[in-house]
């Protein structure tokens, strides 16, 4: 990974800027879902929520083709993307210095549309797996016609940075002996029971990527 840019460079708390790119990487592929930032064809702008998933040294985003939104992505329209893990809510003993352990990832670039066949199939199965490992394997993958409903886009990871905030509040040396607890409630992404689709056909047993769900590098 190149030196920072610019817009990549942390400057708020730059002591938690983390440009190495295992970082970056690992944090992604947690993160379950990204937003995604960008100009329209009319200038204006854009933040979309969506389903990502990075292989390699490529971030695959995942939309409709019939979304007008997206078609400034698919005609060049560069586009900053946001992926955050929440890792615990950190309270203080004053409101001024609560805050939050995270983990985020900004990366700018241009979108690429996927069209050639094998990589639409590796895109495809990269976000089916970053949702669920495993259930690549277990559902059916798309048809040719489903692909034509689909936008599918590569982003390079060029030009990113990720911002890690961690361990107890900060509280201002006067406020430290307040009787006021503090300290850091974790939080995490867990599942819960499956819920069985009422027209399953016979008695399926649940597969190993919803029994054995459990988001990558997390609890």
């Amino acid at each position: 990974m190149p030196a920072p840019s610019k817009r990549t460079q942390v400057h708020r708390h730059p002591e938690r800027g983390d440009y190495d790119r295992a970082t970056i990487d690992q944090i992604l592929d947690e993160a379950l879902i990204c937003h995604v930032a960008f100009n329209d064809g009319d200038s204006a702008p854009r933040c979309l929520p969506t389903i990502h998933a990075r292989v390699g040294d490529t971030v695959y985003l995942h939309g409709s083709t019939a979304a007008r939104a997206w078609k400034a992505l698919r005609a060049g329209a560069e586009v900053c993307i946001v992926a955050t893990i929440v890792d615990g809510l950190v309270m203080a003993r004053s409101a001024f210095n609560h805050s939050m352990n995270y983990r985020s990832v900004v990366v700018f670039g241009t979108a690429r549309e996927v069209t050639e066949e094998e990589e639409l199939h590796t895109a495809a199965a990269a976000i089916t797996s970053h949702v669920a490992p495993g259930r690549e394997d277990e559902a059916r993958m798309p048809t040719a016609a489903e692909y034509r409903q689909t936008l599918l886009l590569a982003v390079p990871i060029e030009e990113a940075s990720a911002k890690v905030r961690s361990g107890p509040p900060k509280d201002d040396e006067e406020d430290m002996e307040l009787p006021i607890w503090a300290g850091v409630l974790p939080l995490h992404t867990r599942p819960g029971e499956p819920q069985p689709d009422p027209q399953l056909s016979g008695d399926l047993d649940v597969p190993p990527s919803v029994s054995g769900y459990h988001r990558p590098g997390g609890q």
